[in-house]
């Protein structure tokens, strides 16, 4: 019978894909659900007793790991790091409001019907709080990525989904552990707090050392790329298994891990083991996202509700009314600290997309037994379907109805790319001119120690592109070949040329690599508000930078390719002594060579033509 039923998913799943209105109008978590319902109804109906249920256990070591794991390596290093400020605001403070004002109210609801709920106490009532506060981001992620909403609102609320889980986790721990103890003191109450930041803490580092420890084995992989894959697979499962056996948070390990380890094995691996990582993840976490899903329809059908008006519809208003008012509350703060304000838009989808999913449904089997328990999963499984299918079906007309700002779904251009960096060098260098240490200044920072130390041990000296603008030419192209984004297609007005042939293509790429190196080589002192008096009297006396040769013409663009060796390591020497050039300057050199005409020959303009 099993056989059958999987059978006939295959077919629903082709059926479901293939129909262009369905999938724009139902979740495919919808659609899992209410298939497991289905299922759960013919096992219930031919064996007359409950299907098997979704174990605690078989959930967070089989079926999470695979689902954080993708989240954390494809996840966009440079919006989340942005906005990482916000994310902890929402993810640590807007748990802990959500949680204890759900526990609280409910605990008053109880009070006020002593009749049928007087047998709840406090603890209990902050200890359901604490486990349907959990935000889900298997939930989250399969709606928004459907909808493609502006990168900053969806990093918002994937990245408090994320790590909202480890702090719920931990919340929930800390409240069963208080219920085991004859009294809670406030001694205990202090080091449950101390318990709450050491956990966060050690799964941080957990992950960190797992992380460096695979782009150092990585490194020694390039005669053996087949089993490079392995590593990253095993690492990162081995990560969260030792922060679970630590007592530590396991989603923090796994998605520190996933973040550090990309940075460094994607350059030290092939460009097929980047691929057989890439679709692996996607296919383990699809796999575990459907059979999440399927299990939570499953294991609705189950002889051990108890239902309570009461109870329930408190539970479904508080839920919305305290995570609204905490969006709300929360972001009038940190939008005060904000360059990028989050509009009022925005906070009703953060506020609505809070769907709750299969980690509250796991939890509320692990607490232990007493009276109420049949009533707590009751309660949980009508929250899940009500966000699930009602928040989540209704999310998506609510975005276009909103006018929410959309996705850009142009893959960068290697021209966005270069100023892009070009504005986060000149912001990095004003806040060093002006004594401020904000974002760009420890960004500047980090990268001055990751390229001087990190790279050079983490990462094969074959591997390691001199030149930043080759490194961001090689994740562009890289990034195309995967296909990672569906780009709409251009029309071309021009008529159509001549396609280039693979050794033309070969030479272009040499001879752009060739001179973004030679303009990445020059240097010119630089300059702090340390320095900047005695310098500019220096700079006075010597002859003129080399920025005014940043746009030479087409005879000194021959002199610099084709110049002999002898003269790259008398220029080498000459200009040993001097302060390193900052990155800011050379980039805008190359970006303004690469966008002036003049300076192009005619097999360079048709290359870029290409381009």
């Amino acid at each position: 019978m099993s056989s059958s039923v999987f059978f006939n998913l295959g077919f629903i799943f082709s059926g479901f894909h293939w129909s262009g209105r369905v999938p724009a109008v139902v979740p495919e978590s919808c659609v899992l659900i209410m298939v497991g319902l289905l299922v759960g109804g013919v096992i219930y109906g031919v064996r007359h007793s409950a299907p098997p249920t979704l174990s605690a256990d078989a959930f967070f070591l089989f079926l999470l790991p695979p689902i954080v794991l993708d989240a954390g390596y494809f996840l966009p290093g440079k919006l989340f790091f942005e906005n990482l400020g916000t994310i902890l605001w929402y993810a640590v403070l807007g748990t802990l409001w959500n949680v204890l004002g759900i526990g609280l109210s409910l605990y008053g609801v109880c009070l006020l019907a002593p009749s049928s709920l007087g047998d709840i106490s406090l603890l209990h009532c902050l200890l359901f709080g604490s486990l349907i506060a959990a935000v889900d981001p298997v939930a989250v992620l399969s709606v928004f990525q459907e909808m493609h909403v502006n990168e900053q609102l969806h990093i918002l609320v994937f990245g408090e989904s994320l790590l909202n889980d480890a702090v719920t986790v931990v919340l929930y721990k800390l409240f069963e552990s208080f219920l085991r103890l004859s009294s809670v003191t406030g001694l205990d109450v202090l080091v449950g707090g101390c318990r709450v930041v050491v956990v966060g803490l050690g799964g941080l580092f957990v992950g960190l050392f797992f992380g460096l420890v695979t782009a150092l084995t990585s490194r020694f992989t390039s005669r053996a790329q087949v089993i490079a894959p392995l590593f990253v697979f095993l690492y990162s499962y081995l990560s969260y298994l030792t922060s679970e056996m630590l007592h530590f948070s396991g989603i923090m390990a796994i998605v520190t891990c996933a973040v550090t380890m990309k940075q460094y094995v994607e350059a030290n691996v092939s460009e097929h083991s980047n691929t057989s990582i890439q679709y692996f993840l996607k296919m383990w976490s699809s796999v575990s996202e459907t059979l999440i899903f399927i299990f939570l329809g499953v294991s609705t059908i189950q002889d051990i509700h108890m239902w309570s008006w009461p109870f329930v519809c408190s539970t479904l208003l508080l839920c919305l009314v305290w995570r609204t008012t905490g969006v709300l509350l929360l972001t009038a703060v940190v939008n005060k600290l904000r360059r990028n304000a989050v509009t009022f838009r925005d906070q009703f989808i953060i506020a609505y997309g809070g769907l709750r999913g299969a980690i509250c449904f796991s939890l509320v089997f692990l607490i232990d037994d007493f009276p109420k328990k049949r009533l707590f999963i009751t309660t949980t499984i009508v929250v899940i379907l009500f966000t699930v299918f009602v928040q989540g079906m209704t999310i998506k007309p609510l975005v276009e109805l909103l006018d929410v700002k959309r996705k850009k779904r142009a893959l960068p251009t290697v021209s966005e790319e270069i100023h892009s960096r070009l504005l986060d060098h000149l912001l990095s260098g004003i806040e060093d001119v002006v004594g401020y240490w904000g974002q760009h200044y420890w960004k500047d920072r980090f990268e001055q120690f990751n390229r001087k130390y990190l790279r050079r041990v983490l990462i094969g000296e074959h591997h390691q592109a001199r030149s930043s603008i080759l490194r961001v030419y090689q994740e562009l192209e890289r990034r195309e070949q995967r296909g990672e984004e569906e780009a709409p297609p251009v029309v071309d007005p021009r008529p159509s040329s001549r396609p280039l042939l693979p050794e033309e293509m070969d030479s272009i790429r040499r001879i752009l690599s060739r001179n973004l190196q030679n303009f990445n080589n020059k240097q010119t002192p630089a300059y702090s508000r340390h320095t900047l008096h005695q310098n500019v009297t220096t700079d006075r006396m010597r002859k003129p930078l080399h920025r005014h040769l940043s746009l030479p013409l087409r005879c000194t663009y021959n002199t610099i390719t084709h110049c002999p060796q002898r003269e790259d390591r008398e220029f080498s020497k000459s200009y040993r002594g001097r302060a390193r050039l900052s990155r800011s300057h050379t980039e805008l050199n190359v970006a303004l060579y690469w966008h002036c005409p003049s300076n192009l020959t005619e097999f360079e303009r048709i290359s870029r033509e290409e381009w």
